[in-house]
């Protein structure tokens, strides 16, 4: 019995390191155009307002392919493996093609549209796929989970680094070749074409016994007003929301803020460089946050970093021009600014109805994105005329983040204990 209690650990240890790796890989898609801004802009003959449409139309697909997901009820009819890989494969094919066509705008847009809708289907179902593999510990594999999506969000700018002299269009390739990795990684794990492995089906099934018997009220009833009937997790859906308002539009000015902190002295290659570390700070922030929340409570956790980050946003234009110091702080803000996801993202699942967990973690993200893009639009054209001041735009986020969270941190409700977990005494 122990023996095969020591196996089966390490098969889950191995399919959950896979499912992180191919995250990350998959993820890399989200802003490959950001590594290539400069390069991409000539080529396009776009302004930074255009540009910043470009990145928007990412996160419209994002929000689309959610709310068709969520609709659909897709994130809970088929294996989060297959939906996964088929996803990285569009999403790949998608973001190679349209480098090879015309000059057009609005050409590349519809691209990074559908390139969005694809990362409806990896981003929701690596977290889908980690709460169902983890169980007792999702939230901590959640942490890592959403640091792979910080480092695939910084590879653009370490492949616009390691390939500075390169065409801006390998930085394309390059993210496309990653995401193909990425689903190759989960069909080593799902024994083929993303085909729930044996033990899940299994799983699956007494989920399905166990819908069979929800209370009369939750028979028939729409799956968003079960989701939103309960008050925890409108607070963790919430406090999310806010967390993006300020999460994805803090990444996209990232390397405008590195240009004016150190200037155009350091060339392409270190400015690059400086972005990606700024931003892979956060891959520190997620796996300590992670750490901590075992001890104090994923709530906890998440407000501390939302508080931080706010504090970071309201303070940063303040700050001296001296180059090191600034880039310190952004460094600090990059670490602060996504700490709190994985927990957000934790505490939805909990809190949401277990045969709803998909669908739950859809909505929420569906909810987080629409957010981020007006947040992203509106901010990269202010932080052209106004500068580093502008990014208090993005102050509102934390602020109402945390008066929405408040049920959660000031008397949370335990959610039910997953297998295996222990229930933690207050």
């Amino acid at each position: 019995m122990a023996v095969s209690q020591s196996r089966s650990r390490r098969v889950t240890g191995a399919a959950v390191l896979s499912i992180v790796l191919a995250q990350w890989f998959g993820t890399s898609l989200w802003f490959s155009p950001s590594g290539a801004v400069e390069g991409l802009s000539t080529w396009l003959g776009a302004t930074p307002g255009q540009f910043g449409w470009l990145i928007a139309a990412t996160q419209i697909g994002f929000i689309c392919g959610t709310l068709l997901s969520a609709a659909t009820g897709i994130a809970d009819r088929f294996p989060p493996e297959r939906i996964f890989i088929v996803s990285s494969l569009i999403g790949a094919g998608l973001n190679f093609v349209w480098t090879l066509g015309p000059s057009e705008l609005t050409l590349v847009w519809i691209s990074r549209f559908f390139v969005g809708v694809s990362l409806a289907g990896i981003y929701p179902m690596g977290m889908k796929m980690i709460v169902k593999r983890a169980q007792a510990k999702s939230g901590q594999a959640l942490a890592w989970l959403v640091a792979m999506l910080t480092l695939g969000t910084a590879m653009p700018q370490l492949l616009s680094a390691v390939g500075a002299s390169l065409p801006w269009q390998s930085i394309m390739w390059g993210s496309s070749a990653l995401a193909v990795l990425g689903s190759v990684l989960i069909a080593m794990i799902s024994g083929g074409w993303g085909g729930a492995p044996r033990q899940s089906r299994g799983v699956t099934r007494a989920s399905a016994a166990s819908t069979a018997m929800t209370s009369p009220r939750a028979v028939g009833e729409p799956a968003l007003r079960r989701l939103f009937r309960d008050r925890m997790f409108r607070a963790a859906v919430f406090g999310y929301a806010g967390h993006m308002w300020e999460l994805y539009a803090f990444w996209a000015v990232v390397p405008t803020l590195v240009i004016a902190a150190v200037g155009e002295k350091s060339g392409s290659t270190g400015l690059a460089t400086t972005s990606f570390l700024v931003i892979a700070a956060g891959v520190a922030g997620c796996v300590l946050g992670g750490i901590i929340a075992r001890r104090t409570g994923g709530a906890a956790v998440a407000a501390a970093a939302l508080a931080g980050s706010g504090l970071m946003c309201l303070i940063y234009p303040l700050l001296p021009d001296v180059g090191p110091i600034l880039v310190a702080a952004l460094a600090l803000w990059g670490f602060l600014v996504i700490a709190d996801s994985p927990q957000f993202s934790d505490l939805a699942a909990r809190y949401a109805p277990a045969e709803l967990t998909g669908t739950g973690l859809t909505v929420m993200n569906s909810l987080g994105f629409a957010v981020s893009v007006i947040s992203i639009v509106v901010l990269q054209s202010l932080i052209v005329s106004f500068g580093a001041v502008a990014v208090w735009l993005l102050l509102p986020g934390p602020v109402l983040g945390l008066l929405a969270m408040r049920p959660l941190v000031l008397g949370p409700r335990s959610p039910q204990p997953r297998p295996g977990e222990r229930i933690r005494r207050r």
